[in-house]
């Protein structure tokens, strides 16, 4: 199923966004842990200028690509479904203009692979972008 999937800033999790005729434009599915294939990067530009002037967040950076379903063991998948390497990937509409690369800061515009992972470490939430290029 085609999706674009954001951060819920209210939820604190992920929403993904149905783009299937059926039920295009809206959120089926709210999760920790999403899986994707064949994934690409999008900013919106104009979403992005609004929170620079505004300095307030709002909904202009996705990942869209193809969703299997509900992932149950995020582990199993990282390790087995993944490709290597796995590398990691941010967005900061402060610094960049597109998600990026978390080391090199190339920026980004398609993946193979991604996995949007929400976690928990030593009481603090987390949220992370793994992807195979």
């Amino acid at each position: 199923m085609k999706v674009k999937v954001y951060y819920n800033l209210h939820k604190k999790c992920y929403s993904i966004v149905s783009l299937e005729k059926e039920n295009y434009g809206k959120v089926i599915k709210h999760d920790n842990c999403v899986p994707l294939f064949d994934a690409q990067f999008k900013v919106s530009e104009k979403g992005r200028q609004r929170v620079l002037r505004e300095q307030k967040k709002n909904v202009h950076a996705y990942v869209v690509g193809t969703w299997l379903g509900h992932l149950n063991d995020e582990i199993t998948f990282a390790s087995r479904v993944l490709s290597f390497p796995i590398k990691l990937a941010t967005y900061n509409p402060y610094k960049y203009s597109s998600f990026v690369d978390a080391h090199s800061k190339k920026p980004l515009a398609k993946a193979k692979q991604v996995l949007l992972s929400k976690r928990h470490f030593v009481g603090r939430q987390t949220s992370q972008i793994y992807y195979v290029a």
